[in-house]
């Protein structure tokens, strides 16, 4: 089922992430197709607690935090994907590669978030990752999920 006009808000996206403010790094869903793609977006904005200290005078989003609003997208991908079976599942960072970081992201850019799955064997995910600022790419990477046994 491919849906463009799909949109998930934050309040949606809570029931699926254990994530909460201030790590919960996606505010909206806009695409999705399951088994396929998903693509997500981050408002960015002044108020984020991590400008606070990078950089005073010179706010720019951190790397890691990029990654981990593409990895959240991801995990709801994977459980709009399979909610039977991820139901009770945490998803956790199992890996990344090719990671690199084009462009900065500062207040005030809306960043989109594109996933796209490359193989799912048993309990781990792999997805090739990209978000963009107006077209251009900020980050792109290779991330794995793996899923946990335990309950959440």
């Amino acid at each position: 089922m491919k849906d463009r006009n799909f949109y998930m808000d934050v309040r949606k996206i809570r029931n699926l992430l254990p994530q909460r403010y201030p790590f919960l790094l996606v505010d909206r869903i806009l695409e999705v197709e399951p088994g396929v793609r998903i693509k997500g977006l981050k408002n960015v904005t002044m108020n984020e607690p991590f400008f606070q200290g990078h950089f005073p005078g010179e706010p720019i989003m951190p790397g890691v935090l990029m990654l981990e609003a593409m990895a959240q997208t991801g995990i709801i991908f994977a459980k709009i994907t399979d909610p039977e079976n991820l139901e009770d599942k945490l998803l956790v960072f199992a890996g990344m590669d090719g990671v690199r970081f084009r462009k900065q992201v500062v207040p005030g850019d809306q960043v989109i978030m594109e996933l796209e799955l490359i193989k799912r064997k048993k309990n781990l995910w792999k997805m090739g990752a990209r978000a963009s600022v107006n077209g251009k790419t900020v980050t792109e990477a290779v991330l794995m999920a793996a899923i946990t046994t335990e309950p959440r």
